[in-house]
């Protein structure tokens, strides 16, 4: 509608800078192809019918640290309130066990002092192992089972501390948190460039912080068989890149274009523009990895492009700019395309008819009109007669 008013120029194709949505139209008539890796990073597989599910148990650091929050809470607050009552219980068994609950006598010197029901043996189960000493409950030197117990609940209770706490951080500072602000480009493109076909996505990173040693990896995710028959649903292919630098790595202060330039030895060598629909069995995955600079932890970031999400005959916009003697990013034009002439035509072909396709005439110079070639022009008037000798 915008476009239709002129507000937005149509040679532009907007598309959201974030690729959190994804929920697909609803109008498309046809089945879409199953995504394997979703929008925001998380792979769509179900685990189902694991049988040894004891392998979990082996791990429990891991497990507890994969847990969903409330269920990471609810072990957290019951490992304290199961190792108070225990301890509780143990301290009220002593104190019933050397006659401290009710004994009268002038004199006598119980285990704990101040302890004589379950209730006070709960709350001296609490003061030791948080370390509170209010001062009206203690242990004395009668009993020397008091002490051995008070030894045990001191480490029971520190060993809790350490793994509990270390569950927390490692929940809060987990890698996938600092890939919130690591963003792709909604969509992909594919267009010339140096006279090739080649795919191209943009990346960028909201936080001034960098990613150490950041390196950009792609696979492509589609149905395949062997020459024996054998179907593989999930065949990964890896696609090798070219990036500014010319290496895997890449330096993200800014946003970048990452291109792969189709070769033969391309899985989407024989790809054309008629074949980039939401039914074709084609799906490009894209990894993003590196270290956190504040943490030093290890973080990745994922997205992936299925067909329909490829444009063919389109380029990213510039977005960096140098304005005041420094450069500046326009976050709002980060997955904006504008259409280029790209011939529509797979690699192969456009690599086999290269001799016969004048691939200038896809150039935007090859619109800027040429100068005549000056012509000797006669004068209108002369100062002499041409016949005159």
């Amino acid at each position: 509608m915008l476009a239709r008013k002129g507000l937005i120029p149509e040679d532009y194709v907007l598309t959201t800078r974030l690729a959190e949505d994804i929920n697909e139209p609803k109008y498309r008539a046809q089945e879409r192809r199953a995504r394997f890796v979703a929008k925001n990073g998380t792979c769509n597989v179900a685990h189902k019918n694991i049988r040894e599910q004891g392998r979990f148990l082996l791990d429990v650091f891991t497990t507890v640290v994969d847990l969903k929050w409330r269920h990471t809470l609810l072990i957290f607050t019951m490992s304290f309130l199961c190792t108070w009552l225990l301890f509780g219980m143990i301290w009220w068994l002593i104190a019933f066990a050397h006659g401290d609950l009710d004994s009268t006598e002038d004199g006598f010197v119980p285990c704990v002092t101040s302890v004589q029901s379950f209730t006070a043996a709960f709350l001296f189960s609490i003061e030791v192992q948080v370390t509170i000493g209010f001062g009206g409950r203690m242990i004395t030197e009668e009993c020397p089972s008091a002490i051995l117990v008070l030894i045990v609940q001191n480490i029971v209770g520190l060993v809790i501390n350490a793994i509990m706490l270390g569950c927390i951080f490692m929940k809060t500072a987990q890698a996938h948190r600092r890939a919130e602000t690591l963003i792709f480009s909604k969509h992909a493109v594919i267009a010339l460039r140096n006279g090739k076909l080649c795919f191209m996505f943009r990346v960028g990173d909201l936080r001034k912080s960098m990613i150490i040693s950041a390196t950009i990896r792609m696979q492509v995710v589609k149905k395949s068989s062997s020459l024996e028959g054998e179907v593989l649903p999930l065949n990964q292919i890896d696609i090798q890149m070219e990036n500014p630098i010319s290496t895997n790595g890449i330096f993200l202060v800014s946003p970048l274009i990452i291109c792969h330039t189709i070769t033969k030895d391309s899985p989407l060598y024989d790809i054309s523009a008629t074949d980039l629909t939401h039914h074709q069995d084609l799906e490009i995955i894209v990894f993003l990895e590196g270290v956190v600079e504040t943490t030093g932890i290890t973080t990745q970031a994922r997205t992936s492009y299925l067909a329909d999400e490829i444009l063919w005959g389109q380029r990213f916009v510039p977005i960096i700019a140098e304005e005041d003697g420094r450069y500046s990013v326009d976050y709002s034009k980060f997955g904006n395309t504008i259409k280029v002439p790209t011939p529509k035509c797979t690699a192969r072909q456009l690599e086999e008819d290269r001799n016969n396709l004048d691939l200038r005439s896809f150039s935007p110079k090859s619109t800027i009109r040429r100068r005549n070639v000056s012509v000797k022009v006669k004068p209108k008037f002369t100062l002499f007669d041409e016949n005159q000798t």
